[in-house]
């Protein structure tokens, strides 16, 4: 887009066409450093032990570690990185306007057979060489996967 080497405009003049300002152009991205680099692994580490700690408390198992940071750069590199604590978040319980609400099926019904109704609940909890899959029973509810009680998927 711009020629450092234009012979009839010079660079301030395309600079002012292109509505970009000169200090714009000339400047060079520095990379992230070393030390940085060693910072955010440290956070992820951390960060990936323990989800729900937030700058301060990163921080302050940084320092035990012998590094000296403070809790506003702790914050910098965790908002570069994506990260953000996990905790309980401000007005969860309250619907959005736009959300449909689905009626409740079994209303009014009386449950008292076998395979009336059924249900499934699938969660996975990881492990360090495999995936539990715990199905339960839930009352009168008949899952689908009670038989399986709970199984393992190995991964890796």
């Amino acid at each position: 887009m711009i020629e450092l080497n234009h012979d009839r405009i010079p660079v301030s003049r395309q600079c002012e066409l292109l509505g970009l300002s000169r200090s714009t152009f000339y400047y060079e991205c520095k990379g992230v450093s070393a030390t940085d680099l060693e910072l955010m692994r440290l956070i992820d580490e951390q960060f990936t032990r323990t989800p729900f700690y937030g700058s301060r408390r990163i921080a302050a198992c940084l320092r035990q570690k012998g590094y000296n940071v403070n809790r506003k750069k702790v914050a910098r590199l965790m908002h570069k990185m994506g990260l953000q604590a996990i905790y309980p978040k401000r007005r969860l319980s309250i619907p959005e306007k736009e959300h449909k609400v689905y009626p409740y099926l079994l209303k009014g019904i009386v449950i008292n057979r076998p395979n009336q109704v059924w249900s499934t609940d699938i969660t996975y909890s990881a492990h360090q060489e495999r995936i539990c899959v715990p199905c339960g029973d839930h009352g009168l509810v008949q899952p689908i996967c009670s038989l399986l009680g709970a199984f393992y998927i190995p991964y890796g």
